[in-house]
């Protein structure tokens, strides 16, 4: 049932106008809460923004979200630097005007390939212009990596991201079959796959794609103009033109920073800027805090600030509020902050974490560990290629939604 006030909005012209559609959704009547907390959305990003693209905006709680994609940096530093209460209030409702809180990917990262990376990012330990304690390794065969996979799922992982340390796939055909491989082997588990592999073309993007991958993941790390601090081996250009390449291919986009770089407060808002007025918003975004690394040039920087619990629930929640339909992902760091810390992200808006007790190089929580959280919290993990549940505030009718539609042309 739905309870509507319609109004027209002021016309320029006799021929051009459109119509304000506000609504309230009010619960079905005969059905039980359980019934209508297990609706869920398409798994497939790109369905669930078409079922929303005549939407203007929600409203609940004083509180107004839109997704848009013409964010100033003005308008950004302005909500990233909202008192702390404020700013946590105004991102746990949109959160919960677009998200069912409680319901949280679980995904785990593993090294297919570590070590030798020709690249110079300051905090890797991956590179091979650093001396830290990683050793360069081949890469793993695909049985290997599918029984990694496979423990992932047992533990609870719905996706399985798998990670090279190259700048580029380039010419590595022979590497690339074994890869493509492997993504058909997780995906035939019942799991989403994510790689990140550094530099894609639009040629193997595509195959990736045919070969069942989910997503790609490939970071901005930090703004544009203080990301040649950090690394000088690749343009920022470069890893927008990858980006473009993965979503032109259809493959969802994982794209996000690090925390403790270095960076100034207006290098986090440009970061979130430039994520905010992509032309599709990424499927999500992970926010890392640095795991400074001896013989790194940032992990043997004194000068760098740590980041501590209420940099990175700043920025999840800023992150939240610009781009609502996205998935926040706490990733890197996780292990230098208490449960309770932690729950101040997820109350800012994260509703994605990495497992498993390594990501990439460093540690990170161990999947019992997780699981004991999870229930700490009343969490439940997000099930493999199914969409995310409809927010409860939505389906109990707490969200006013207003949509703006044109009319249809009228032909004599």
């Amino acid at each position: 049932v739905l309870a509507r006030a319609m109004s027209t909005a002021p016309q320029p012209s006799s021929s051009q106008h459109v119509v304000i559609d506000r609504y309230t959704t009010s619960p079905p009547p005969t059905a039980s809460a359980s019934a209508s907390s297990a609706a869920r959305l398409p798994n497939d990003v790109h369905l669930r923004n078409a079922i929303y693209e005549d939407e203007e905006a929600r409203e609940m709680g004083g509180v107004t979200a839109t997704v848009r994609h013409d964010w100033t940096k003005q308008e950004i530093a302005d909500i990233y630097s909202l008192p702390f209460h404020e700013l946590m209030y105004r991102a746990s409702t949109v959160h919960r005007m677009y998200w069912d809180p409680s319901e949280v990917q679980q995904c785990t990262l593993l090294s297919i390939k570590t070590g030798g990376c020709t690249e110079d990012c300051s905090y890797c330990s991956q590179s091979t212009r650093h001396k830290t304690f990683v050793k360069p390794t081949p890469t793993m065969k695909v049985q290997e990596v599918l029984e990694a996979a496979r423990k992932a799922k047992e533990a609870g992982s719905t996706r399985f991201c798998m990670g090279a340390a190259w700048r580029e796939l380039g010419n590595k055909k022979n590497a690339f079959g074994h890869i493509l491989e492997m993504v058909r082997g997780v995906n035939g588990m019942g799991l989403e796959v994510c790689c990140t592999l550094g530099m894609l073309n639009a040629e193997q993007a595509r195959q990736l794609k045919e070969a069942g991958l989910s997503a790609y993941n490939h970071n901005l790390d930090t703004s544009p103009e203080h990301y040649p601090n950090v690394i000088t081996t690749r343009s920022y250009e470069d890893r927008l033109q990858t980006i473009a390449n993965v979503r032109d291919a259809g493959i969802s986009v994982c794209c996000g920073g690090i925390l403790g770089l270095g960076e100034q407060e207006t290098d986090r808002v440009g970061l979130l800027h430039v994520l905010a007025t992509l032309p599709e918003h990424p499927e999500s975004v992970p926010i890392n805090a640095l795991v400074a690394v001896d013989g790194t040039p940032l992990g043997d920087a004194d000068e760098i600030d740590r980041v501590d619990a209420f940099d990175m629930a700043r920025m999840i929640a800023t992150a939240r509020i610009v781009m609502p339909r996205t998935m926040v992902r706490l990733s890197a760091g996780r292990l230098s902050f208490s449960h309770a810390e932690q729950y101040l992200m997820f109350q800012a808006g994260a509703n994605s974490i990495f497992n498993g007790d390594k990501l990439l190089t460093t540690d990170n929580p161990e999947f019992d560990e997780d699981r004991a959280m999870f229930d700490k919290f009343g969490f439940r993990g997000k099930p493999a290629h199914k969409g995310p549940l409809v927010a409860p505030a939505e389906s109990t009718g707490q969200v006013h939604i207003t949509r703006v539609q044109a009319p249809k042309q009228e032909y004599a």
